[in-house]
């Protein structure tokens, strides 16, 4: 896993082996990038990542001169990675938070231009992730929220769906709050 463009591009990212994670793939994170880049002003926004498992988007953000990034994972092992990876890149606006994400969605701090979310592919209540990240007060007006999911799902029927982009096995659905 590398982090594809912006101020650390090409830096590898040797995850520890015993993390429970599935990262997104180089192919499917570089077109997302390619996509976010026609759509938003990556350096203007405030980014929350959820489910962020290795923190491979949120590095990706970070690198690519994103004002704030956090990263959410309730994962002990992968918040303590990301931080200490945080650490080596002098990450300042880059901030790891330990926590059940469908209580951090329930007791948000903060609002966001962009939420990318990422969870295990069969987890109960994936379903209801666009609902309450777009019901919520963490996304900001005209915001964009991001879920990555398996073939599975179909969101384009929930509100604010904006569109599906699929590579290999990985689906996103772009979300927008207005």
């Amino acid at each position: 896993m590398r982090i594809i463009t912006g101020k650390y591009r090409g830096k590898q990212i040797h995850t520890p082996i015993n993390l429970p994670v599935r990262p997104t793939t180089d192919f499917a994170k570089e077109s997302l990038f390619n996509i976010l880049n026609n759509i938003v002003d990556i350096e203007s926004l405030n980014v929350l990542d959820l489910f962020a498992g290795t923190g491979s988007i949120s590095y990706e953000f970070f690198s690519r001169g994103s004002e704030l990034v956090t990263a959410i994972d309730i994962n002990p092992h992968c918040v303590a990675f990301i931080n200490k990876m945080g650490l080596s890149m002098k990450a300042e606006n880059l901030e790891a938070v330990r926590e059940d994400v469908f209580n951090f969605l329930k007791h948000p701090f903060g609002e966001y231009d962009l939420v990318f979310a990422d969870p295990p592919y069969d987890m109960k209540g994936i379903d209801s992730i666009p609902d309450l990240v777009l019901g919520s007060s963490i996304l900001k007006e005209k915001g964009w929220f991001i879920l990555e999911h398996s073939r599975d799902h179909d969101f384009s029927r929930y509100p604010g769906f904006d569109q599906h982009r699929k590579y290999g096995n990985v689906n996103f659905s772009f979300f927008r709050k207005v």
